[in-house]
């Protein structure tokens, strides 16, 4: 029987990152919840009695650590630039309105400035360009905003 000790942490070091992946999840799953499976799991935790000294376990947890901060870095930035947008838009149709003179209800202001979509608010930035009142922006047939 192949026992998981510290002599196998140079094999795994060895091979790439994605197979050492791998075959480190295929053993969690494989010794499942047993007194076996939980050994492995405390000895696979972020855990380390030697910090900075580049262990297997210290280096698989700071790569993941890194790769997680940079996914939910690019994905706040994507969100945040979508919710600008959406800000700078709904700001625009309202001062598009206001500059030509067109009187807006404290409803339908907040409407505008509440919408998140993209392609509603491009739709009403453009009809009040030439909108001879705010309801042109609701009336049927206008864009509404999906749900």
């Amino acid at each position: 029987m192949v026992t998981a000790s510290h002599e196998h942490w140079p094999a795994l070091r060895a091979t790439d990152d994605k197979t050492a992946q791998y075959y480190i999840e295929l053993l969690d799953i494989g010794l499942g919840d047993t007194p076996a499976g939980s050994t492995w799991r405390e000895t696979m935790s972020v855990i380390t009695y030697f910090p900075g000294r580049g262990s297997f376990r210290e280096e698989a947890y700071l790569e993941g650590k890194a790769e997680g901060k940079a996914e939910g870095k690019a994905e706040g930035k994507a969100e945040g630039q979508v919710e600008g947008e959406a800000v700078g838009l709904a700001e625009a149709v309202v001062r598009v309105l206001e500059r030509r003179g067109i009187p807006l209800a404290d409803a339908r202001r907040e409407r505008i400035l509440s919408c998140t979509d993209l392609d509603v608010l491009h739709q009403w930035l453009d009809l009040a360009v030439s909108a001879t009142d705010a309801e042109s922006l609701f009336a049927e047939g206008a864009p509404h905003p999906r749900t």
